[in-house]
């Protein structure tokens, strides 16, 4: 059982940057992928970024890509996603979650997802003005 508590999300200018957590709990936080996903008013929730059990690998959306960075520290149960060049588009509510497994050669189209995905947080909004 992983329980999954993200923060750091708020309002934020057109080119600013935004910083998010997810802290984890659980004793087998390092054998999951944690992924990153996002839900806007009215849409479908979609993936932003995955990363693999290591940290090794890692796969972005390509609306994100260049802008967005996942990472994780294993040694402290937690996984961020940095958000620079932040765009009116990117707002919405963001959602971190985990799945188990290693990888394997479906690691990034399963990586994207939703119900490849076994546990999710409750959420945080990120808001970008024009």
């Amino acid at each position: 059982q992983v329980q999954l508590v993200e923060s750091g999300g708020g309002l934020v200018q057109t080119g600013g940057s935004l910083r998010l957590s997810c802290a984890a709990s659980g004793r087998t936080f390092s054998s999951y992928t944690m992924g990153w996903f996002r839900q806007a008013a009215g849409k479908e929730r979609e993936f932003v970024a995955a990363i693999s059990w290591s940290g090794s690998r890692t796969y972005y959306a390509d609306s994100v890509k260049g802008r967005f960075t996942i990472s994780r520290d294993n040694a402290k149960n937690m996984v961020s996603l940095q958000m620079n060049s932040l765009k009116p588009e990117d707002t919405a509510v963001y959602y971190c979650a985990a799945r188990q497994g290693g990888y394997s050669s479906s690691w990034y189209a399963d990586s994207r997802r939703v119900p490849e995905y076994d546990y999710w947080g409750q959420g945080t909004q990120v808001t970008v003005s024009s």
